[in-house]
């Protein structure tokens, strides 16, 4: 019997490894092919061209990665410039297993809401709405690069066309926000598996709640900003008081999750310079780049 029991563990270990050979050899041939159903190409300048290239080389799915129960040690990851002579070669976009191990792992997730969760820039889909949106959209990419203070690219944008709140309630009716496909899928996978889902948004709760709702996720789970308007509807600002509404928001709004909670691993996902923000100490101990929506949408490897 006790023969037999040994027998079934090392079997068990055996398929574990099997397991993890193949889920390594998975990443090291992956093929990209595109979606051509949801393929938007276009080049944003607040995307370095080497996180474009990486992207078109490297997609992982996190909807195959479970959580692993495992303990671990957590893991400074995040994507950084390469050298000169890697950009050719892009030897090093696959991820570690360390790197797998903290996303296995994650007790929360922070979602970037525009151009990530949804396909769109938010502010600068209501600003065409409003016929400012070139204007917009070009202060929009200052911001996403960091090239610029934050809150001054959101006063800027606002004041270009000061939205009123008919406006914003007709936007809503008529243009509500597209969600990038699958992601409700992945929503429930991290559920299920326990984890924690935020949407931390330099963009505005207005049209951001009604996303949130649609993928479950409560309204204390949300980090945006506010848009203020008088007893007759007219614009009057923003709530400056939102850390989302200043320079490094993104990253005051993951430290404060953490502390409150005590979460041993957070991931941050998001496609601009302010999400990068979010692996400041006590912030996310993994921030990934999404691309998807700048540069193509792409299958997802499945793992």
């Amino acid at each position: 019997i006790c023969s037999k029991s040994e027998n079934q563990r090392s079997e068990r270990k055996e398929e574990e490894k099997r397991k993890t050979d193949n889920l390594m050899e998975g990443l090291m041939s992956a093929r990209i092919n595109p979606i051509r159903a949801f393929y938007r190409r276009h080049q944003s300048p607040s995307i370095p061209t080497f996180i474009a290239q990486l992207a078109r080389r490297v997609y992982i799915n996190p909807i195959g990665m479970m959580k692993h129960p495992k303990p671990f040690n957590s893991v400074a990851a995040s994507i950084r410039p390469l050298e000169g002579s890697a950009l050719g070669r892009l030897d090093n976009t696959l991820p570690s297993k360390e790197v797998l191990e903290v996303w296995r792992n994650a007790d929360a997730v922070c979602f970037d809401v525009d151009s990530t969760v949804c396909l769109d820039e938010g502010i600068d889909e209501l600003a065409e709405f409003c016929g400012a949106g070139k204007a917009v959209a070009e202060w929009t990419a200052r911001a996403m690069s960091g090239s610029v203070p934050f809150e001054e690219a959101l006063a800027a944008r606002l004041s270009l066309f000061n939205p009123s709140l008919s406006q914003v309630h007709d936007f809503l009716e008529k243009r509500p926000s597209r969600i990038s496909p699958r992601i409700d899928e992945l929503v429930k996978k991290l559920k299920a598996n326990n984890t924690t889902v935020y949407l931390i948004s330099g963009g505005f709760r207005q049209m951001i709640n009604p996303v949130a709702s649609i993928l479950g996720i409560p309204p204390e789970n949300i980090f945006a900003n506010q848009l203020l308007f008088g007893n007759s509807g007219e614009f009057l600002g923003f709530d400056t008081n939102e850390p989302t509404s200043r320079s490094g928001g993104k990253a005051t709004a993951v430290q404060q999750i953490r502390k409150a909670h005590g979460y041993k691993a957070l991931v941050m996902i998001g496609d601009g310079a302010t999400d990068l923000e979010a692996r400041k100490p006590g912030g996310a101990d993994l921030f990934i780049c999404y691309a998807g929506v700048l540069i193509g949408w792409f299958s997802i490897l499945e793992i």
